[in-house]
């Protein structure tokens, strides 16, 4: 029974297909059904069905876009959603093009993300640290992690519609893409692209790791403050500056530094001055004693970092600590002292007095043994950055470490030469903005270091030979031991090469490589690279990458370079860069601020209490659990509306126009949920008008169409012409706009409503153009749901298969294969749009005399010349339908104006009336028509004040001038109409 049950939920969108008739049409208003569990069923049928699947022999053009891998610990949140559905529109959109089209799934490994979740998850459980089980038993409990919660981001994604070639799905340390990074790292080690340095980097102390820039949070400090640091009972103090004095050798008296960090003094090698500086002129040369060890700290000169007016002019030397005291110290061969261990305590090298104290603790015993020497002279507020990771809320400590590094200068250069170089340019970004980001980026690149000392991610396949004569035997005590290989066999085979007839022994670097790296090589490596798979030929260089812009360093900028080197090309051709998502304040989202949102919650609706039981099942303090629950009663007091992947979709990507940032606002995407409404209702009149004997009839001649039909198919025109050359030109914005505007005000608003008397009379009248509108209403709805799919995916499958087709015409199985809609040249018709236009003007105006009233009344026009005229006789049948008139009467120069009714001037050539019911308030017609006046006059100073400038007529160019001219007259005209007005009103006082 359940396997009966299962194969018709399977089969329920093939049961829909097809001939729905009436019946199946509820009279109500119908709540989108498709939102919860027919979305899932499209789904699935879509995916089984093969529609998402590329083929690398097809004779198609390709079209590839790489998903940018979410990382395997995480959930769907609102940046992934927006992901999702622009490069789903674009990949649709491509489908429906005729293109082979390749979207490739994949997830990352994400290595101190996923180590971090799974050593708090046996802390939590076990009381256990990875270290207390070992490194095998821990990998092992990382992939059982991996197994079991890995993929929730990818089934979530199917929730959103996207249509990825699941076949294709890959993660980053799967096999092939690990035998992919491992070749790459040999290779770019071969051609001396990667080397070993012992270098600066940012150190986490409780993760015992080194970490990325982009792992890196500041915050600003303005003066003394007292934070939480992890690993410490009591609050740390930061935002000040100590004071203390170095004794000169010699009795030569004292020199004073400041410092935010007085512990790092522990390790001090030199004292800095400005070789200009007068006060210290009898110092050079000259030494400082350590008060602690003795040591001979070197006064030396450098006027790159001493600002002579900052301070004492002196500064305090740790090169083994300190990014610009580091450049000092490779300036100056200074001696590179390391204070700390792994875990941030203090070192043998920090002196006995302080060795085994935890880096902050020691800071105040330093203080105090500074006091009890007479050392001390004093603290002040100061105000600073402070690094923390975003993974352990850790202070980040600079430590000298010996890591492997890439060496980017010319892979830079070619990335660089690839966007702009005009003449042979290979990759375009867009927004064009952020071309000065690339440049400025990647002119000033630092060599990428790409070791972590993390237990998850690809092992670094290097091994350090320890020979048997070695002096030292420490690991890595020699820089040129290292024997880098594919496998541990090929790298015994390599050493006995390199130390033939010296015994050695080999150990792995226990270090894993930064996840950027693998993630870098992700366009290569989910094609087959580096095996010459037909996927890697017909596919690469794929054709876009969309992504964040937050990330187009760390990520992007390494994927071209690593592209380039090992691919022989750019990874992709374009680089479209999406705005990051901010609550409807344009507040950053922070769970401590509760106004993070699931996209996950907006597609299913969630409760305020549901909204709050997720804030409860995350890791905030009961104080910032307080503010995040009073953040979400504050935005969310209802909860949030089940909107549907579809109007989820839609408003992100209508947002994509706002600059580099988008203020979401939840309501935009309740309106987006209520127009999908308006869609179901609009085909259901259609099914309502078409009948069930109706057969489509694809070939409509348009000169024998009625007036609306006609109009309707020419801006359907434009509205496909818009939206192709927006989706080209990767404006998503205007795409949906031109989409919507067309359903919305054309199709919905007027052609809808003025084809209505064709059906609701029996009149011999309408029965010859009856055919014609149903015809000319199949026409839109099949061409306006293909234009809308790539936007919407599952109400249009919904709505399209409940369509009639035409019995000469095979029927394709989904609206997903369909061709998406061109311009058919014979619809364009700029003089009925022309017309139209007038006619939606004069029906505004009437619509606003009669406000929220849904009395029909008479109306009048009063055209000004005789084209208008001659419009205006023709259309009178589209004018009483969409104004809702009871009558309508043209009048001329000759007629009186009409009594008792309110005017509306629609412009320079075309005044409104409508008789209205009960006493008219003349006085404030009269204002109205005061306020308009006053607009009107606005304009005409401004666009006369324009064309008075200086040099106005040298700068604009004649066309232009001609429209300013043709302006003022209309304004000058409209002008007059409204004095006529007035004069009509104040002759019925």
């Amino acid at each position: 029974m359940k396997k009966m049950l299962r194969i018709l939920l399977i089969l329920t969108p093939l049961l829909v297909k097809r001939n729905y008739c009436l019946s199946k049409w509820q009279s109500n208003t119908i709540q989108v059904p498709w939102r919860s569990r027919k979305s899932d069923l499209w789904y699935e049928w879509w995916e089984k069905s093969g529609f998402f699947v590329a083929d690398a022999k097809s004779s198609k053009p390709p079209f590839v876009i790489v998903l940018p891998p979410p990382n395997v610990t995480g959930a769907l949140h609102i940046g992934h959603a927006l992901t999702a559905a622009i490069e789903d529109a674009i990949i649709r959109w491509r489908r429906m093009s005729g293109y082979n089209t390749l979207w490739v799934p994949g997830t990352d490994h994400a290595g101190i993300a996923t180590q971090v979740v799974v050593e708090k998850k046996i802390m939590r459980e076990r009381n256990l640290t990875r270290h207390d089980i070992g490194r095998e038993k821990f990998m092992s409990e990382v992939w059982d992690w991996k197994t079991k919660y890995g993929g929730t981001i990818l089934k979530q994604l199917r929730r959103l519609g996207a249509s990825l070639d699941w076949t294709r799905e890959c993660f980053t340390m799967d096999e092939k893409r690990s035998r992919a990074v491992t070749e790459a790292f040999v290779r770019l080690f071969k051609n001396g692209l990667i080397y070993r340095d012992l270098r600066l980097v940012n150190w986490d102390c409780v993760l015992r790791t080194a970490i990325s820039d982009i792992e890196v949070d500041y915050i600003d400090i303005k003066e003394k403050t007292l934070l939480r640091v992890p690993g410490y009972e009591n609050p740390v103090e930061f935002g000040v500056l100590t004071s203390f004095a170095y004794p000169l050798e010699g009795e030569l008296g004292e020199i004073v530094v400041a410092t935010t960090r007085v512990e790092t003094m522990l390790g001090d090698t030199a004292i800095a001055i400005h070789p200009d500086d007068t006060r210290y002129k009898h110092l050079h040369g000259k030494f400082a004693i350590h008060p602690f060890n003795g040591r001979k700290l070197p006064i030396i000169c450098d006027a790159i970092l001493v600002d002579p007016k900052f301070g004492t002019g002196a500064v305090k030397i740790t090169p083994a600590h300190d990014p610009n005291d580091f450049e000092v110290g490779k300036r100056h061969n200074l001696e590179f002292i390391n204070i700390f261990t792994d875990d941030g305590k203090i070192n043998s090298n920090g002196g006995s007095e302080f060795a085994g104290m935890p880096r902050f603790k020691a800071r105040e015993v330093v203080v105090d043994a500074l006091q009890k020497k007479g050392l001390y002279r004093g603290a002040k507020d100061n105000e600073m950055r402070l690094g923390l990771c975003s993974r352990s809320n850790d202070v980040v400590e600079p430590m000298i470490k010996p890591q492997w590094y890439v060496n980017c200068k010319d892979p830079a250069k070619q990335s660089l030469d690839a966007a702009m170089d005009n003449e042979c340019k290979k990759l375009e970004i867009i927004p064009k903005q952020y071309s000065a980001d690339w440049k400025r980026w990647l002119e000033n690149i630092r060599d990428w270091c790409i070791s972590r000392q993390l237990w998850w991610g690809h092992r670094i396949p290097a091994w350090y030979a320890t020979l048997e004569d070695d002096q030292l035997k420490e690991f890595g005590a020699y820089n040129d031991h290292w024997v880098v290989a594919r496998t541990e066999e090929e790298a015994e085979e390599d050493a006995r090469q390199i130390y033939a007839g010296k015994k050695f022994h080999l150990t792995q670097d226990p270090d894993v490589l930064d996840t950027w790296f693998s993630s870098g090589l992700f366009p290569l490596s989910v094609l087959g690279w580096p095996d010459d798979t037909e996927d890697l030929k017909t596919f690469y260089p794929t054709s876009a990458l969309e992504t964040g812009h937050d990330i187009l360093f760390f990520w992007v900028a390494r994927m071209v370079m690593l592209g380039i080197v090992l691919g022989g090309d750019v990874p992709f051709r374009t680089i479209y860069l999406h705005p990051m998502i901010r609550d409807a304040h344009g507040r950053k989202m922070s769970k401590s601020l509760g106004n993070v949102i699931d996209p996950v919650e907006v597609i299913n609706g969630v409760s305020l209490e549901g909204l709050h039981k997720r804030l409860e099942e995350g890791n905030l303090d009961p104080k910032e659990l307080a503010i995040a629950k009073e953040g979400q009663v504050k935005d969310f007091p209802n909860g949030i509306s089940e909107c549907g992947a579809d109007a989820l979709r839609f408003a992100l990507i209508s947002y994509t126009a706002q600059s580099d940032k988008i203020n979401l606002d939840i309501q935009r995407v309740v309106g987006y949920r209520q127009w999908c409404n308006k869609l179901w209702n609009a085909i259901r009149f259609a099914m309502s008008k078409l009948g069930n004997d109706y057969v489509p009839n694809k070939n409509v001649t348009p000169d024998v169409l009625p007036f609306s039909c006609q109009w309707i198919l020419s801006v359907l025109n434009k509205a496909i012409s818009r939206t192709i050359s927006s989706l080209e030109s990767y404006e998503f914005s205007d795409a949906t706009t031109a989409v919507y505007s067309w359903w919305q005000y054309q199709l919905c608003d007027v052609f809808i409503e003025a084809i209505k008397p064709y059906f609701s009379s029996n009149d011999a009248e309408f029965a010859s153009v009856r055919s014609h509108a149903q015809d000319t209403l199949w026409l839109c709805l099949e061409n306006g749901l293909r234009l809308l799919h790539p936007f919407m995916p599952y109400v249009t499958e919904e709505l399209w298969q409940r369509l009639p087709y035409p019995k000469s015409s095979t029927r394709p199985e989904s609206i997903m294969i369909c061709d998406y809609p061109l311009v058919i040249e014979e619809w364009t018709n700029e003089a009925v749009e022309n017309e139209m236009d007038l006619i939606v003007s004069a029906v505004k105006s009437l619509r606003s005399l009669a406000k929220e009233s849904r009395e029909r009344r008479p109306g009048y026009v009063f055209p000004r010349n005789d084209a208008v005229a001659e419009t205006i006789n023709k259309r009178k049948l589209e004018i009483v339908t969409l104004a809702n008139l009871s009558s309508l009467t043209v009048i001329n120069d000759n007629d009186a104006a009409p009594v008792g009714c309110t005017i509306s001037v629609v412009n320079e050539n075309l005044s409104v009336y409508l008789q209205f019911q009960g006493a008219i308030s003349a006085e404030a017609e009269l204002e109205k028509i005061k306020k308009k006046m006053d607009e009107i006059k606005k304009q005409q100073e401004k666009l006369k004040k324009m064309m008075d400038a200086n040099g106005y007529k040298e700068k604009v160019r004649p066309h232009i001038h001609e429209e300013n001219v043709n302006k003022l007259a209309s304004l000058m005209q409209e002008l007059l109409s409204l004095e006529e007005a007035g004069q009509h009103i104040q002759a019925q006082r």
